[in-house]
């Protein structure tokens, strides 16, 4: 049971990068799941999530309007789009699952955290 967060890299500030999260071992169908980002020093905050069975989502402020998720069952794989990208956004990006997605979840009630992916925002 495993989550592999990648697609991140080095893009210029307007920039556009499209994370994957991808699930081995189970199916992604049965859960939620969230994506995160902790930036050097600071905690992992939450950032998006999508539920499992209608795809409904919840998006942090601080990034509605440039990041979308999405989820493809075929390929057992969340993705997230992130548009409009600034370097307060470089971080290394993390997904995890959840049994719902909502407003209010912790970080902690997320479970089968993957290895993260570093996107770096910079001229």
């Amino acid at each position: 049971v495993q989550l592999q967060a990648s697609g991140g890299g080095l893009v210029q500030p307007g920039g556009s990068l499209r994370l994957s999260c991808k699930a081995s071992g189970f199916g992604l169908d049965y859960f939620a799941v969230g994506w995160f980002r902790q930036a050097p020093g600071k905690g992992r905050d939450r950032l998006s999530c999508i539920n499992n069975i209608d795809d409904s989502t919840w998006y942090v402020d601080s990034v509605k309007g440039r990041f979308t998720i999405s989820r493809d069952k075929a390929k057992n794989t969340v993705f997230l789009q992130m548009d409009d990208l600034k370097p307060e956004d470089t971080a290394v990006y993390y997904c995890a699952t959840a049994l719902v997605c909502d407003s209010y979840s912790a970080v902690t009630e997320y479970e089968n955290w993957g290895q993260g992916t570093l996107v770096t925002v910079s001229s």
